[in-house]
């Protein structure tokens, strides 16, 4: 889906004296296939209490049948999609993630930069009751997802074509996730840079328990490009990388699996993405990221995300971008969750 008329606004509106502030000192099982499980009825799946999976309890045979009722409990050649049972404390697919994304410096980057902290909070938790009524087996876990490395138009410190936020800001967004007892999405931009470069800056957050890792394709200018001139791309190469990094750190600190988000709504934006291979120690999910009216969205969804599959689904609302078109309103929970397979990561930007 082309998102050609935001990417100049979302990367010039965020200013660039930001460098004066200090943003750059932030601190630096066997696969098992379900395509031999048998159908089973939505109400076979147990409901949870609990916003977190215990980590001394993993429920093998819950997790297929959640995965095979994420894909309509119809078995395809490609949903579900065949990866590695995850290790305990896996979040998904027993919850279902709600982000909030964006960045507090800016209102054009997502809703976290639009709203004061009390009203964000109110309006993040109606979106979350609208969710748990839409799907009562599978209960809400709400997220902030926070832009903590953006693309830039000027080269800045490293001529890099990035910046990096603060410490401070990056803090705020892990607190803000605790006030409504939820989970931290930390999104990298490398505009210039590159994934082994930026994601060991986000370790010392990503050793936390519930901090999670986003990586945005869309400002990967490999090629050289000015953000915000063209969309770019990410391969397998660089996503597999991060997939290793963040496996080593759940193994060394003995931590539940990580989710990583990939946003993507062309096909170019990933490349080899049926090489992207998911671990016990991480749930990978492609976030269908383009805006537009339901019926755009839909075809999307089909073609550059469900149409690729790597593990889990999740699908991005814009609350001012879909509503430009006919017919003037955002997608419903209803109509997601007919999608094939179901997103399982909501993202409201």
């Amino acid at each position: 889906m082309n998102k050609s008329t935001l990417v100049i606004p979302l990367v010039f509106g965020f200013s660039y004296f930001l460098l004066l502030w200090g943003c750059e000192t932030a601190p630096a099982k066997s696969n098992v296939k379900l395509t031999d499980l048998k159908p089973v009825q939505l109400d076979t799946i147990k409901k949870s209490n609990s916003l977190l999976i215990e980590k001394d309890y993993f429920d093998t045979l819950d997790y297929n049948k959640r995965m095979l009722a994420l894909a309509h409990d119809s078995i395809t050649s490609r949903w579900p999609a065949s990866s590695s049972i995850p290790l305990e404390g896996a979040i998904l697919p027993f919850k279902r993630v709600v982000a909030y994304y964006g960045n507090f410096y800016s209102k054009h980057m997502g809703i976290l930069g639009s709203l004061s902290e009390e009203k964000l909070i109110k309006k993040l938790n109606s979106e979350i009751e609208v969710w748990n009524n839409a799907d009562t087996l599978t209960p809400v876990i709400p997220a902030i997802h926070y832009i903590a490395t953006t693309a830039q138009s000027k080269p800045g410190k490293g001529n890099n074509y990035r910046l990096r936020m603060s410490e401070t800001q990056i803090q705020k967004a892990i607190s803000l996730a605790k006030k409504i007892n939820g989970i931290t999405f930390l999104d990298i931009q490398v505009g210039h840079s590159t994934v082994p470069l930026e994601l060991p800056t986000l370790e010392p957050y990503l050793i936390k328990t519930d901090v999670h890792l986003g990586l945005d394709p869309e400002w990967s200018m490999q090629d050289g490009t000015i953000p915000g001139r063209k969309i770019g791309s990410m391969d397998a190469k660089d996503i597999n990388f991060a997939i290793d990094y963040l496996s080593k750190l759940v193994k060394k600190h003995n931590l539940p699996p990580k989710i990583l988000v990939i946003h993507r709504f062309t096909k170019g934006m990933v490349t080899n993405s049926n090489k992207i291979k998911a671990t016990p120690e991480v749930q990978v999910v492609i976030n269908m990221d383009g805006f537009g009216f339901p019926a755009k969205k839909i075809d999307s969804y089909k073609r550059f995300v469900s149409g690729y599959p790597v593990q889990f689904t999740g699908i991005k609302l814009f609350y001012k971008n879909d509503i430009k078109s006919k017919p003037y309103r955002l997608m419903s929970p209803k109509e997601i969750l007919r999608l094939y397979p179901k997103p399982i990561y909501i993202q409201y930007q």
